[in-house]
């Protein structure tokens, strides 16, 4: 189970959502310096905070950034992420005038797709344990 300082609360929910998000460039490109992944950090966290989340955890490679999002259930996790990856290819090209000459002729900082997985809690056979060991009422 998660720790106690994990779980979140809303209005009418208590919730631990935590997703695993991976992007990478246009064309695999290793763009990224020290500098550049630093200043993304500070993006994303920003865009996170926008929309209520919290970002656990970020790093990065010259080609991917790996990120650890911790978001409440009325956030759609595809819209976070068209934000994150829109916001931040945007600011990194105007700030980083290096990176746009990489995609001269996209125009994009990152690849159309991505990778979101969902992390943490038990595993689903503890839970369908769980579930199965519940008193049902006759």
């Amino acid at each position: 189970m998660a720790e106690y300082g994990d779980i979140r609360t809303g209005r009418h929910c208590v919730f631990v959502l935590h997703a695993h998000l991976v992007f990478v460039t246009k064309f695999r490109h290793r763009v990224f310096t020290g500098a550049h992944l630093e200043r993304m950090e500070q993006i994303m966290r920003d865009v996170c905070a926008d929309f209520e989340c919290e970002l656990a955890e970020f790093n990065g490679e010259a080609s991917h950034v790996h990120l650890l999002v911790n978001f409440p259930p009325k956030v759609a996790l595809s819209r976070l992420v068209n934000s994150l990856k829109g916001v931040s290819s945007r600011r990194m090209r105007q700030e980083f005038p290096e990176l746009a000459r990489h995609y001269y002729q996209a125009n994009k900082l990152w690849s159309g797709s991505y990778f979101a997985g969902s992390v943490g809690g038990a595993p689903i056979s503890v839970l369908r344990q769980y579930i199965e060991q519940q008193n049902r009422p006759a």
